[in-house]
């Protein structure tokens, strides 16, 4: 089988499957549509982010058997009419579900113990121990939406912690020892740190907005490391004025680049909200990088290869 590389991924990659009998092509650089005019003599894709495949994609796809996502959505791809055409989809949330649920930790101890501004405060020569006492996680409860690989992950991260876990996923029966499943009546009633874990979807696109925030009985605090379209950032940006929101921890933003890669092309695109959330000290910002790791790099490869291997070998 010939594969079509669309992305650089971890060398094991090519390598394992070069050494499975499959014959390897990497394209790095071309435009989609100069992709898409060759795209036809190929068995297999593999690709990170680097464009959508949509239908104009598979239908020169003729002979298309598998596409391989190196991370764990596959929003970018047009799955039902990938599955129409019988094309096999491999994702791999297994390869990154760890570094994800480090990350959200690293962010909600951070914004408790106002890491961030502490260390900025002692660099700009000031030396201010009151000003930055936190508080503990101890004694919150921890509300997850999403609880699949990496909603799971980030429960049993807070294992050695004395919190409530609760989780809310539009699946039944999903809950195991590390946290509990609720209706989000209980979830909005009880939650103190509200955890992103869902994929981008219909459903999840604009989910967190003004009327999901008031519903919760009590401010809280807000992690996101899932997908930036599942937040409004109009609606964040007000409630962390008026205090409904204390806090929040944005590993990715509503403005991202399909691609992931970029947010904004000039300073005259920057929108407003963007620019408030930039001076609050109560947000911690990172650039979609709670799954990049050194070792979910090779995590990730190392499972698309598996998948591919298992069906085609």
């Amino acid at each position: 089988m010939k594969i079509l590389h669309l992305d650089s991924n971890h060398p094991l990659l090519l390598n394992q499957l070069e050494l499975a009998g499959f014959k390897n092509e990497e394209d790095y650089t071309s435009s989609k549509e100069e992709v898409e005019s060759k795209i036809k003599n190929y068995d297999g894709v593999v690709i990170r982010s680097r464009f959508a495949i949509d239908k104009t994609f598979l239908d020169k796809a003729k002979n298309l058997k598998f596409i391989g996502r190196v991370g764990a959505g596959l929003e970018n791809i047009d799955i039902e009419y990938a599955k129409k055409k019988e094309i096999q989809l491999f994702n791999a949330p297994e390869g990154n579900r760890n570094a994800v649920g480090e990350h959200a930790l690293g962010m909600i101890l951070s914004l408790f113990n106002k890491i961030n501004i502490a260390d900025k405060s002692i660099r700009d020569g000031r030396w201010l121990r009151e000003e930055h006492r936190g508080i503990e996680l101890d004694g919150k409860t921890v509300g997850i939406i999403g609880y699949g690989n990496m909603g799971r992950a980030f429960a049993k991260k807070l294992r050695g912690f004395a919190v409530e876990v609760l989780c809310y996923d539009i699946r039944e029966d999903v809950e195991n020892s590390d946290a509990t499943q609720v209706e989000l009546e209980e979830f909005f009633e009880k939650t103190d740190i509200l955890s992103l874990h869902t994929p981008q979807t219909p459903e999840t696109i604009g989910m967190i907005n003004k009327k999901f925030i008031n519903q919760f009985k009590k401010p809280f605090w807000l992690i996101n490391t899932a997908r930036g379209k599942s937040v409004i950032t109009v609606d964040l940006v007000e409630a962390l004025e008026n205090g409904k929101i204390l806090g929040a921890g944005l590993d990715v933003l509503e403005y991202e680049k399909a691609s992931f890669e970029n947010l904004f092309n000039s300073e005259k695109d920057v929108p407003k909200e963007f620019k408030k959330l930039l001076k609050m000290d109560n947000v911690i910002l990172s650039p979609h990088v709670a799954g990049w790791t050194i070792e979910s790099k090779e995590k990730l490869a190392q499972t698309i290869v598996d998948k591919i291997k298992e069906k085609f070998c």
